[in-house]
This record gives C-alpha cells, structure tokens and sequence, in this order.
C-alpha cells in the first residue's frame, strides 16, 4: 500500500505513528495482518481521546481502504473486528509506586457497524495503559502498510520499542511462540519449524521492509535452544521510511527556503507532500522573481492554488509597491482553465474528512502503476501526468463537482 499523506491531517491523525504500550504489544491469540494493521489505525484515530472518550468512531470505507482490503468488503471487517474483540492483552509491569501490576483485557471491549461508521471501544485498564507515555514503542503506519506477513509485523512491533538499546533482551521461546501468535501450534514446539517458518522469513522481511535490521541470537541448554533475543539496528537504506516527525521533507532546501519566509513548519511539509519539492520551488522563485511583495506567504499560497507561472504580475493586494510610471497596481492574473480545475480538486480534497482524504489518496494511487505513479507520489492531485485520470477520479467521488467550470 502506498505512504500516508500528512498533508493538512488534524488531531491524532496528523501524527503517523502510533505510541503502542507494551501492553499493547504482547498479546494472546493469533493476529492476522490485516487485524493487526486494524488494531493500529484504530488506535491512531482514537488515541488523543483514549482516556476522556468512552467511544470512538471511524468511517468504516475510510477504515478499509487504510487498512488495505476491499471497501464494500464489510464481512471482511467483521470478522477482523470480532477478532480484535476476542484477543487477549496482557501486561505485567512495575505501577507508579514500584508495585507489580498484572493485567489482561480483550483488545477491545466491543465494536458495531451502523450507517456506515465503525465505533468501538477499550476497557478502561486498558485505555489507560495503551495512553501510558512512559512506555511505548511507535509504529509508524506508513512502514506497517508494507508489511505482507502477519508475523514480520509482529516481530517488528516488538523489535522497534527496543531500538534505542539495540536488543531486545532474552525471550523464553514460550514467550515468543506467544508474542508470533503460534502458542497454539504443537508444531512449532519444535524449534527447527519455528525457524523455518517464523523466524527466518519475519526476520528477512522486517530487514527488507522496514527502517530496522534485526538479527535473531539464541541460548540453549545442550543441544535444545531455550531462548532468543534480537540485535537491532537502525536500516540506513530504508531509513527515509521513518518520516513521523518530518525529517526527511526538513531537510530539503526547498523546506529551508519555505521557513525563510515565514511559512510554518507543517504548512511547508503538507505544500511538499502535496506539490512535490520541484513544483513548491518553482512558485517560491516565481514570487522571488515579483519583488516588493509585502505578504509571500499570501502571495505564494495563492501562487500554488491558482499554479501562477513566470510573467504573471502580482495579484492586488500583495504588492508593496505599484510599477515605475504609475499610480494604478497590477491587476491580477486571471485564473486558466487548468488553475481553476486544481482549485477545485484541491477544495474538494481539502473538504474530505482526515481519514476519507488518506483514503482518497490510497484508493487513486492502487489505479497507477509506473511514470504515472510516480508523478502523482511527487505531486499529489497537482500530479499533470494524471491530470485528466484525477478530474475523473474527483467526479465519481462528486458528481457534477466541475460542471459549473464547464460552463465559464
């Protein structure tokens, strides 16, 4: 599946990765990857509310297409969602005051589909852990999507909380089985099939897919292993994957050039993601390029809504100044045809909720493949390669959006 977008993303949403409790984390039962992708999204949507919201809701196409199966699939989500509710969390930990501290909840108490929104729920112990910031480990969604197995993704989910100490100390293979969701399994009893099938695959996915290497080491008595332990370090090649905090865009110069002239922090990186750096770079030396403007945030916002380009004057009111040998200011550049299509592509995306505009995004992105792809991952719904693949996207998600354009 493809990267979320941050782009304008509110609340919880906005964050792109999950702080998963350890409570969270170690669970009975066997999780499949689509419910444990599940078990993410909904905590994400529901985490800044967890202790002060008894219930939280989600639209249930937007849960599905996040999670990547079918979004008329709603037997699918079901069965996901009974499974969520049917498994065990476990957690035994030192409280506040240095006392150990048991604990088990199902994932999620209850969960109901109606009219098209998915509530659900956590008991109470369990909100309050899963919100417990002392210890968590963030899964970032955009990597959890590129997860194929089930069992790599747990593996990843118990690897990553512990890479800044780079192991994650000895496990019983008990434990383990428990932690891959094989306790069940008689024939994984036997550590040369845990091998095979488990460890070795998880282990070469988690390297492949992930911003983390993880390499297995075991202890055994005699010839029987009896315990296993993973190294952890960070992935160099893949390490642009981990982008929760913005790293990645806050490098670039073009990212500099936005915070220069006064642009915040998230409106720089939403203007990246949706643009593309080569698109936003352009605008800022158009606006550059028109001298005496006394607003270039006004000014280039309105540059990259409208796609100015080089030649077109200032648009009244930004101006600091009007041309030599007059008193009149520039009158504004009329908006093309194309322009105010992206207009209102762009008030279209921007009037979905958080959820339904990743959705959006992810359901458009599974039609491309290729050139085409890649422009719309650089450019997003300014892509011009998929320029008319867009417009017809739009109208089938809002028929008649272009009609009163059609008729200027």
């Amino acid at each position: 599946m493809d990267d979320i977008p941050r782009d304008d993303l509110s609340g919880p949403l906005r964050r792109g990765a999950v702080k998963k409790h350890v409570a969270a984390i170690h669970v009975s039962g066997k999780l499949t990857l689509l419910q444990r992708k599940l078990s993410n999204v909904l905590l994400l949507n529901a985490y800044d509310t967890l202790t002060s919201a008894s219930r939280h809701r989600i639209d249930a196409r937007t849960l599905c297409l996040m999670i990547g199966y079918n979004s008329n699939d709603m037997d699918t989500l079901k069965a996901s969602l009974r499974g969520l509710a049917e498994t065990v969390a476990e957690w035994d930990m030192l409280d506040a005051r240095g006392e150990q501290e048991w604990g088990v909840s199902s994932l999620l108490s209850y969960a109901k589909l109606k009219g098209g929104v998915c509530e659900y729920a956590y008991s109470p112990a369990l909100a309050e852990k899963l919100h417990d910031p002392k210890v968590f480990a963030l899964i970032n969604l955009n990597i959890q999507r590129r997860f194929t197995s089930g069992h790599a993704l747990a593996l990843y989910e118990n690897c990553y909380r512990f890479v800044r100490t780079g192991s994650t100390g000895w496990w019983s293979l008990d434990l383990f089985r428990r932690l891959m969701g094989v306790a069940d399994s008689p024939y994984y009893e036997v550590y040369k099939h845990l091998n095979a099938k488990i460890i070795k695959p998880a282990v070469a996915e988690v390297n492949k897919t992930s911003n983390i290497v993880v390499t297995p080491e075991v202890k055994k008595l005699g010839r029987q292993v009896t315990e296993i332990r993973f190294r952890i370090a960070e992935n160099p090649q893949l390490s642009i994957l981990d982008l929760d905090d913005g790293e990645g865009l806050r490098k670039s110069d073009v990212y500099a050039r936005l915070r220069a002239l006064g642009v915040s922090d998230r409106l720089a990186r939403q203007w990246m993601t949706e643009h593309g750096e080569n698109h936003v770079r352009a605008k800022i030396d158009f606006v550059a390029g028109q001298g005496g403007v006394k607003n270039p945030v006004g000014y280039l916002t309105a540059a990259l809504r409208n796609d100015y380009s080089p030649g077109a004057p200032p648009e009244g009111g930004f101006a600091a100044k009007p041309p030599s040998g007059g008193g009149q200011g520039f009158a504004a550049k009329p908006v093309s045809p194309r322009g105010r299509r992206l207009a209102r592509i762009q008030a279209l995306a921007q009037a979905r909720k958080p959820t339904q505009r990743d959705a959006d995004r992810s359901l458009f992105m599974a039609r491309l493949s290729g050139t085409l792809r890649d422009d719309f991952e650089r450019h997003g719904w300014m892509s011009g390669l998929n320029a008319e693949a867009i417009e017809a996207f739009w109208t089938e998600l809002s028929p008649g959006a272009f009609d009163d354009l059609d008729e200027d």
